[in-house]
């Protein structure tokens, strides 16, 4: 387990698998050898942010650059099945108390925010289509110029993900980020492969400044997923579990 943050407020992190545990500490419904195994480890989870697994929210993620506001009406959406997931969505977030929001991966990005001001806090699944599609941008504009958040209030913390050693990707994905008019900075080609290495983390961290959120508040864990002995990675094993990133503010 990794925690980001853990004030009074706010608690923030990133599980990570786990020999001595079932599935290795997998939390994802949709790639597990048994439910049930997957629940029991959403519930110990829960019992270590002091709530019930009935407080997370999960969402069906289909690499969208589609948001959801999530109210006390979705409270245990895709916490114990598929079937009432937040659907064809890949960022959360949402003012309310008590109630976790849920991202996974295993080598894609996952984002975490707070705005220290308002409250608003978000899950964000940012794989390299979500990034390209700019998944954070959107939710970012709308928290900043639709709902009035300041910029520089908020938090971020860039979870564990596939280093830009290990993504190495043909000319039609570096074309896709060369698009973006501000990630040349993160990309480098190699000759003996004849592929293009791109930082999707940093990608992810620039997206965040070019929105406004200071630097400073903005975190990258560098663990990454391929190489880390702790690490899912989808690269690496197209059956493995998921890491869940998580954020919640705290019940008052």
């Amino acid at each position: 387990m990794k925690y980001y943050m853990n004030s009074e407020d706010f608690i923030a992190g990133t599980t990570m698998k786990k020999t001595a545990v079932g599935e290795l500490n997998n939390m994802a419904l949709h790639v597990c050898e048994n439910p049930e195994t997957v629940i029991k480890n959403r519930e110990q989870l829960a019992a270590e942010l002091d709530c019930e697994l009935s407080d997370f929210v999960c969402a069906n993620q289909t690499h969208s650059a589609n948001f959801y506001k999530v109210t006390k009406a979705d409270r245990g959406r895709g916490a114990f099945t598929l079937n009432n997931a937040i659907a064809d969505t890949d960022a959360l977030y949402t003012y309310e108390n008590g109630i976790a929001l849920t991202s996974f991966s295993a080598d894609c990005v996952p984002v975490l925010l707070f705005n220290e001001k308002s409250g608003v806090i978000a899950a964000i699944h940012s794989g390299w289509q979500g990034t390209v599609k700019e998944v954070t941008p959107k939710l970012l504009q709308q928290l900043i110029m639709v709902e009035e958040n300041n910029p520089s209030s908020f938090h971020v913390y860039i979870g564990p993900a596939l280093s830009q050693q290990k993504f190495e990707v043909d000319f039609d994905v570096y074309e896709k980020f060369k698009a973006l008019g501000y990630a040349d900075e993160f990309i480098y080609y190699k000759e003996e492969t004849k592929k293009y290495h791109i930082d999707n983390q940093k990608t992810v961290k620039k997206q965040c400044e070019l929105a406004g959120i200071p630097s400073s508040h903005i975190m990258i864990d560098p663990t990454c997923t391929y190489l880390d002995t702790h690490g899912f990675s989808y690269r690496e094993d197209k059956g493995c579990g998921r890491h869940m990133s998580f954020i919640m503010k705290k019940k008052r």
